[in-house]
Parts: C-alpha cells; sequence; structure tokens
C-alpha cells in the first residue's frame, strides 16, 4: 500500500524537474543575460549612483517620524534584506562555483555593484507610484508602476502573478530546502532522512506563521533585531576562515578573476558557463533587478522617493559586495570549491576547517538567514495577492505560505532550484523594462531630490 502514493508521486517530480531544467535554461539564455546586465550598466553610466552609496547607509538609520509610510527607512531595508540575505549567499555561491567555477564569484561580484544603480532605480519608482490600501497601509512595487506610470495594468497583474510563484520558489521552499540539508550534514550517517525533513519543515513552518499574524509591523520588528545579528556573525566566521588561510588569499583572488574570463577551471565549460552561473546566481542573491525590494521600500517612512531608494540600494552591497563575495573567497582559500562537494555541503566543508565554532557559526547563518528570508519574501507575495484580488485573500496566502515552508523541506533540491529561476526570470522582464522605459522620470526625480538639502538632513 505505501508503494503506489510513490510509484505515481516520484515520476511526476521527475518529470517537473525535468520540465523546470527545460525552462530555466530557456529563460536564462542570452537575452534575459543582456537585458539585465545592460539595464545595470545603462543606469550605472546614466545616474552614477554607486557614488551616494554611503550616504544612502548613513540614511539608513534615521527614523524619519512625521513622514509618510508604515515602517522606519531601516525597518523597510531590514525586510528586505532578511528577504535577500538568505541561503543564496551561503547555498547560491556554492552552487554557482560548482555550476561555473571561482570565477563565477566575479560575475556574482560585478552583478551587485553594477546592480546598485538598478535596485535603487526600482526603489524610487515604487516608492513614486505608491498607493494606500483599505486600511491605510502603503502598497506599492513593480505591478503599481506599470500600472500607474506606464498605464499597462495588464503587465502590472503578470508581474504579481510572478511575484506569488517566484515567492514560493526562491523566497520559500528553496530556503527550507537549505535549512534541511545543512541539518542532514551534521547528523549521524544512517540517520533516517526523512523524519529529519519533516521535523525541520515543522518547526520553521511554525515559527513563520508566528511572526506572519502581525504583517509588516511584525517583520519588521523581527527584521530588525534578526538581520544585523545574523549577518555580522557570518560575517566573523568567513572572516575567521580568510585569517587561518590568510597565505592562500593571493591565490584565491587570481583563481577567481583568471577563471572569470576563461573558464578553465571548469572541467568541460567554457566562458558563457561561467558568466551565466554568476549573473543567475547574483540575482538570486541581492535580486537586482528582480522588483521585490521595491516592495519593502514602498512601506518607509521617507521625505521623498530619492532618500528610500539610497537606503535601499544599499541591501544590493551588503548582500553581494559584503557577503557573497566573502563567502566565495572562503570556499576558495579552503579547497572546498574542488573537493567534490556541491550545494549546502561545499559551504559545509569550507566551514569545518574551523575547529569546533565553524560548523556552529554556518548552521546558525543557514537558519537565520533562511528564517529571516521566509518572513520578508512572505509579504513580497502577499503585497502580490493583495494587488491580484484585494485584502481577503492575505489570509489564504499566509496558510498556504506555511504549509509551503513545510513541502520545501521534502521535495528534491533540483526541482525546487530550476522552479525558484524560471519564476526569477519571469520576474525580471516586466520589472527591467518598466525601469528602462521609466529610466526618464527616474534620472529627472533624482537630479531634483539629490540636490535638495532636506533629502539628507
Amino acid at each position: 500500500m505505501n508503494t503506489l502514493p510513490t510509484a505515481f508521486v516520484l515520476p511526476a517530480l521527475d518529470k517537473l524537474t525535468t520540465f523546470f531544467d527545460w525552462l530555466s535554461g530557456q529563460l536564462w539564455g542570452p537575452p534575459l543575460l543582456i537585458l539585465l546586465v545592460g539595464t545595470h550598466l545603462y543606469l550605472t553610466f546614466r545616474l552614477g549612483i554607486q557614488r551616494w552609496l554611503f550616504q544612502g547607509i548613513r540614511l539608513t538609520f534615521r527614523s524619519e517620524r512625521g513622514s509618510e509610510g508604515d515602517v522606519s527607512p531601516f525597518g523597510a531595508l531590514a525586510t528586505a534584506l532578511a528577504a535577500t540575505v538568505g541561503a543564496g549567499n551561503i547555498v547560491g555561491v556554492a552552487v554557482a562555483i560548482g555550476a561555473g567555477g571561482p570565477g563565477a564569484v566575479f560575475w556574482m561580484w560585478i552583478t551587485g555593484v553594477l546592480g546598485i544603480a538598478t535596485k535603487y532605480a526600482e526603489a524610487l519608482l515604487s516608492l513614486q507610484f505608491r498607493v494606500k490600501n483599505e486600511r491605510g497601509e502603503m502598497s506599492g512595487g513593480p505591478m503599481y508602476v506599470l500600472e500607474r506610470g506606464l498605464k499597462m495594468k495588464w503587465l502590472g497583474v503578470l508581474f504579481a502573478v510572478f511575484t506569488v510563484i517566484a515567492a514560493f520558489g526562491i523566497g520559500n521552499m528553496f530556503q527550507g530546502k537549505a535549512v534541511t540539508q545543512s541539518v542532514l550534514e551534521l547528523v549521524p550517517e544512517g540517520t533516517a532522512q526523512m523524519p529529519v525533513r519533516i521535523v525541520c519543515g515543522l518547526v520553521m513552518a511554525a515559527a513563520t506563521g508566528l511572526v506572519l499574524i502581525g504583517g509588516i509591523k511584525s517583520i519588521a520588528r523581527v527584521c530588525q533585531v534578526l538581520v544585523p545579528f545574523m549577518v555580522l556573525a557570518y560575517v566573523l566566521g568567513c572572516l575567521a576562515i580568510l585569517a587561518v588561510f590568510w597565505d592562500k588569499i593571493p591565490g584565491a583572488i587570481a583563481l577567481i578573476l583568471t577563471d572569470a574570463f576563461s573558464g578553465h577551471a571548469l572541467a568541460g565549460g567554457a566562458l558563457g558557463a561561467v558568466i551565466q552561473a554568476g549573473v543567475k546566481r547574483g540575482l538570486f542573491s541581492n535580486e537586482s533587478g528582480l522588483g521585490s525590494a521595491p516592495i519593502a521600500a514602498a512601506a518607509a517612512r521617507s521625505r521623498n522617493p530619492a532618500q528610500q531608494a539610497l537606503v535601499s540600494m544599499t541591501g544590493t552591497f551588503w548582500d553581494t559586495v559584503v557577503v557573497c563575495l566573502l563567502t566565495g573567497l572562503a570556499l576558495v582559500v579552503t579547497g572546498a570549491w574542488n573537493s567534490g562537494s556541491t550545494g549546502a555541503a561545499m559551504t559545509h566543508k569550507a566551514f569545518e576547517t574551523i575547529p569546533h565554532i565553524g560548523e556552529p557559526i554556518l548552521a546558525l547563518g543557514l537558519i537565520t538567514f533562511v528564517f529571516s528570508t521566509l518572513i520578508g519574501w512572505s509579504y513580497y507575495g502577499e503585497k502580490a495577492m493583495e494587488y491580484l484580488g484585494g485584502l481577503h485573500l492575505v489570509p489564504v496566502y499566509r496558510w498556504l505560505w506555511v504549509l509551503a515552508v513545510f513541502l520545501g523541506a521534502t521535495f528534491p533540491s533540483s526541482l525546487i532550484i530550476n522552479f525558484s529561476d524560471s519564476a526569477n526570470a519571469l520576474m525580471a522582464v516586466p520589472n527591467l523594462l518598466s525601469i528602462l522605459l521609466l529610466s526618464g522620470l527616474i534620472a529627472r526625480e533624482s537630479k531634483t531630490w539629490l540636490n535638495d538639502p532636506e533629502t539628507f538632513r
């Protein structure tokens, strides 16, 4: 009797895995990579906004009480960082190196540096066209930009649909799978895996559900405490690895740079595979151009759109330029990238080189990163669902979200990764189009607000 469901379920999962593997490959071909990197480059040269990075960091810690919005600038950034700094920073970097070699780290980093401009642009538009919902709360994001800024509601609806779908992939099931795989690395060999997966899924689902009850204010409160702690703890762990292997750092940097333009370290690979792996995982990690972070930015108290946009763009800096780069260096200097391990197991190999404390730091980092992403992305999907059908759909969405957390702990990794990549691509296209079509407005508004002393007081 027990074999009957398996006989149907496993072949179905295999077919889904094959389908999403094909779809991900099609969507993440040269056209999308050119559109994404091209947008990053275009906005970098047109706005030059990266030079305002440190002003954005300073603005992060102002409360802006009295300004219109639901949460503080830091609360909005913490929510976005909670969703952004997740398993992609730990497992995603390892996946990129596994697919493209050490050179993929360079392309992830470049995607982050250039993506700062795109993160600024999409956040500015989100605040420019945000609205108040029936509860008096702010609602914004690319769906409102497409509807109100470009009069293309049909494309806004498509973006919202893609966001709901993507949320269950990148922000939910992938995260649950990452924690489960990490926990399985710690249990003794021979331990039955399914009970471990079930326990992990139940614990994460229960914890997530408790936070979601309070909405954006509850999410922001949790994220403001959790995000600084988790990022600092994980960064210190990476720095500890680099301190132990300090003599290998120059060689690791040379390998990353050499492989970034040759692909030789990837057995049987090519330069295109290295770039694709780095850019794809870079978007997965920092989400610049994806259109997700602007949804959180729209809830912030802000004097003008450019002010919170500057704060929002710092998220890409912390996520990719700092955290992903340190992870990539740790994987290369320890030799974990060439150990034959993949994903979470590769990162585990790197951290186990620090006696006694390495593995606990990794486990703590992964669990906190994943939990923060689960609650951050839940808000994105919730706002997209609200746009599609109104506030009455939100409770249903939250129950489905909690259920998906549990399912993510038990589904095949390859299915979840390819599903997430496909959904990310479908989100990115309408968002990038809106940014490009409204780039003139972005430039004009930026010139006005960035030259206004009130923006920085």
